[in-house]
């Protein structure tokens, strides 16, 4: 009996899933296996929230392979020596996997290769993360890859995606191959207390709601944040419980406006994709360096605690930051303003930032993560790195009722609009009952400091 092993990594789904189709197609039996990966841990990305939303995606894929007779099997250890053991085992002669751009997932494919191949047997790797190009298809003249989004995505509207892979209806494993009891949320300590359920169930129940009550209006609403109108897919995108290739022909055949944008999102992480897989040193260093003189962490280290905890005394940051304990996710907006609030009216290496958003963030990426964090602080893809944000400025805009604010700092659930954005203007009296600090810093002089830190003239 031929057989072949199916590793899945960020890929945790069965519709549209190109390498187990492939090994499907090829053998007569496979190993659906996953690997909790000692090196992920070691390397600090298996934080209490994603580890909790991967135990439910891990349950979710289980059952959906026990549904069509197989069954999932997880190891934990070094990836490729579980992974050559179970082909062993099997006495399997082929692995099937998705690529992955960051050099960590590179390092890793080129060790299980060469481990394999070694042993006389073929690594297959397949795309099945990205949305319609995979990184280094589509280049411009005389690079390797896009530096700026736009263009990118001018080329990128013109690739047509991969036709979507069905389901498997049935998924033969064999019996010699045996795994570890799966992990359980339950298990995990330190998770947000509103931390969404996962598993590609949840994920498909999702957009089916979403197609419904959200889509048409997203690029309306996209950017209200009391109005939470966003599809909050991006965990399920992350652990690949979704494929972006289904959603992008989805989204193409329902039509409309909000459908367009919702697909230049998805167009937005494949970017990133293959500026990271071009560049992979932009995980931990400038794209574009400005030479910032960052404050040390020592002497901003209050502000920084203050960011953390969402105590700057600007009500917008504040709520964001509070959102992101509570919920392990937090609006795309508002990640916008709490790292530009960071980087440039605190002036603090958006390091510090992009790594307290990965220990939170269900959704944690390294290419979106990191590659948005540079963005916003001057040092990536932004063709006007020097913009700043302003949060008041902002909060009046996309929360003009002051609702969102009031959600997650209830200090100011009393406080009507205007003065709810801006707490400070109130009576001194009025302010002292409010038990809310007064702002870290002023705009003007953060604003200043930022300027004369990168030699801007006003």
């Amino acid at each position: 009996m031929h057989v072949s092993v199916v590793l899945f990594t960020s890929d945790l789904r069965l519709h549209d899933h190109p390498p187990l189709r492939a090994a499907l197609d090829s053998a007569d039996a496979v190993v659906p296996l996953f690997v909790r990966d000692r090196a992920v841990a070691e390397a600090g990305f298996a934080t209490p929230n994603r580890s909790a939303f991967l135990a439910d995606c891990l349950a979710d894929l289980d059952a959906s392979l026990r549904e069509r007779g197989g069954r999932l099997v997880v190891r934990s250890g070094d990836l490729v020596e579980e992974v050559c053991r179970a082909v062993t085992e099997a006495d399997a002669d082929e692995v099937h996997m998705s690529a992955e751009p960051s050099r960590f997932a590179a390092l890793r494919e080129e060790r299980l290769r060469a481990a394999l191949e070694a042993d006389g047997r073929r690594l297959s790797v397949h795309d099945a993360v990205t949305a319609a190009v995979p990184p280094g298809e589509v280049t411009p003249a005389a690079s390797d890859h896009f530096a700026v989004f736009t263009p990118y995505y001018r080329r990128w509207a013109q690739v047509r995606p991969r036709a979507v892979v069905a389901a498997p209806r049935r998924v033969p494993v064999p019996d010699r191959v045996k795994g570890e009891p799966l992990p359980a949320r339950g298990e995990v300590a330190g998770v947000s207390p509103a931390l969404p359920a996962g598993g590609e169930s949840e994920g498909r129940k999702r957009v089916t709601a979403y197609w419904r009550r959200g889509l048409d209006a997203y690029d309306d609403t996209r950017d209200d944040l009391a109005a939470d109108a966003t599809s909050r897919l991006s965990a399920h995108l992350h652990f690949g419980v979704l494929s972006p290739v289904e959603l992008v022909h989805r989204a193409r055949r329902h039509g409309g406006p909000g459908a367009e944008a919702f697909v230049r999102q998805l167009a937005w992480r494949d970017f990133h994709r293959q500026v990271l897989a071009a560049r992979p040193d932009a995980a931990h260093a400038d794209y574009r360096t400005k030479h910032d003189r960052w404050r040390s962490e020592r002497a901003a280290k209050a502000d920084i605690e203050a960011w953390r905890e969402g105590r700057t005394g600007y009500p917008v940051i504040d709520a964001a930051m509070r959102q992101l304990r509570h919920e392990g996710w937090m609006h795309n907006r508002a990640r916008l303003l709490t790292a530009c609030f960071l980087t440039k009216t605190l002036y603090v290496d958006w390091r510090i930032g992009a790594a307290h958003f990965l220990y939170w963030l269900v959704d944690g990426d390294v290419a979106n993560n990191q590659l948005n964090w540079q963005w916003v602080a001057g040092t990536g893809a932004d063709t006007r790195p020097n913009r700043v944000l302003n949060p008041v400025t902002q909060s009046k805009r996309y929360d003009p009722d002051g609702a969102y604010v009031r959600r997650w700092v209830p200090e100011l659930d009393r406080v009507d609009a205007p003065a709810v954005h801006e707490p400070w203007k109130l009576p001194r009296a009025d302010r002292a009952a409010l038990d809310y600090p007064d702002p870290v810093i002023g705009l003007s002089d953060g604003l200043c400091r930022f300027r004369r830190a990168r030699d801007l003239r006003n």
